[in-house]
């Protein structure tokens, strides 16, 4: 088995990337419409906002999809990325009631609930034996402050420091901190202090801050979370970034959401995976959502891989999209699946149909039919072993007797 290590920045990709690229991307023929953008590309020149509403406006999808997997396969080849996680949300209690939610409840809610410290550990002990990161993002609890979080991740690294914190979205940091009457980076440097490995990248819906007033009215505002990540990186945290798209966003917030995140990267080098998934409708409250078809997500994923250059990762996000989606996205630029997910809430309660429980095997399976090679990767995408699939083979049945 086939192990390595790399370096933050380039998180698993190969340094010479770009070079790779302008090579394949010459061989190949393009139409007239895409013949410029794939130019850029090859020229290392970041695409504009018009080049954007082109590649959604383009009537082939499989040449923008093609133009994806180039980009994809020049960073890592064959290969695309999964671990071992398990989302364990500490609290439904939230101060605030953004309209797509499904999770929130308020505190005197029926099947309102929080996890002190040694529960959330005790929830991790559960799963520790089989993953190796804990997904942990949850409502704004109006009473904890950074103390009770301190505490909560401590326990946890105390008792399975093998496992990595992947924790607390933008809003929740901001929350934290004014609850805490502690600056920004005073809570983040504690937290990471208290084992917090790396910051998920849940609430950046769409970095407009007129749409945000329309679905997540009380948030951080676009420019809050694009500092909070900001100071995350300026102190060696690495972080995940999200869109969620399909609700009220025109095409134009979208790609500029895109664009913002962009330019972020660059200066800092700090994200590490862009996250593009679309709103589902069910059990929410948002009756105006334009509700994203399944051309326009995996459109979606490759004009995310060709518009973002300084972000290695792109996800597709199988809680969201399901599997067959995920499967057809890794042939249109994205790379990475997320990973075994052993429970998941906020998703799923929100309309997601995605099974929970696919080990090791069958998520590498899922890769492999993509045709991709399956690589395990921990959260920061330092390191990363390819993943050698074992054929399991089913228990002989006796024939019962007519």
């Amino acid at each position: 088995m086939q192990e390595w290590t790399s370096d933050l920045k380039f998180a698993g990709a190969d340094p010479n990337w770009k070079n790779i690229l302008a090579d394949s991307i010459r061989l190949e023929t393009w139409s007239e419409r895409i013949e410029p953008i794939a130019s850029k590309l090859a020229q290392s020149i970041p695409l504009s906002l018009e080049d954007g509403l082109t590649l959604y406006s383009h009537h082939n999808l499989n040449e923008v999809g093609k133009l994806a997997g180039l980009v994809k396969s020049s960073r890592f080849g064959e290969y695309a990325f999964f671990n071992s996680n398990v989302h364990i949300n500490p609290t439904n209690i939230c101060v605030l009631a953004c309209r797509f939610c499904a999770f929130r409840r308020s505190k005197k809610a029926d099947d309102a609930y929080e996890f002190g410290p040694d529960v959330y550990a005790d929830e991790l002990a559960k799963f520790a034996d089989h993953v190796d990161e804990v997904h942990t993002v949850g409502g704004l609890h109006p009473e904890w402050i950074i103390n009770d979080y301190e505490k909560m991740f401590s326990s946890a690294k105390k008792r399975f420091p093998h496992v990595m914190i992947k924790a607390l979205t933008a809003v929740e940091i901001k929350h934290i901190s004014k609850k805490s009457e502690i600056s920004v980076g005073e809570t983040l440097s504690r937290l990471a202090k208290a084992g917090l490995d790396s910051l998920p990248g849940g609430g950046a819906e769409i970095l407009d801050d007129e749409v945000r007033d329309k679905i997540c009215r009380g948030k951080e505002t676009s420019a809050e979370y694009l500092h909070i990540h900001k100071t995350a990186h300026q102190l060696g945290i690495p972080t995940n970034c999200t869109m969620l798209f399909g609700t009220v966003e025109t095409l134009e917030q979208r790609l500029q959401h895109m664009i913002d995140l962009r330019e972020l990267a660059r200066e800092t080098n700090g994200f590490q995976c862009f996250v593009p998934y679309p709103f589902l409708p069910d059990d929410s409250r948002l009756p105006e959502a334009q509700l994203a078809t399944g051309s326009e997500i995996v459109r979606t994923i490759a004009i995310s891989r060709l518009m973002i250059d300084t972000i290695p990762h792109i996800k597709a996000y199988r809680m969201n999209i399901g599997d067959n989606l995920a499967e057809l996205a890794l042939q249109y630029g994205a790379d990475d699946i997320d990973g075994t997910v052993q429970q998941e809430l906020i998703m799923h309660l929100a309309g997601s149909s995605t099974p929970l429980d696919l080990d090791r095997n069958r998520l590498s399976r899922l890769i492999e039919d993509a045709g991709c090679k399956p690589v395990i990767r921990n959260t920061i995408y330092t390191k990363f072993s390819e993943f050698e699939r074992k054929e399991i083979i089913p228990p002989r049945r006796l024939k019962m007797s007519s």
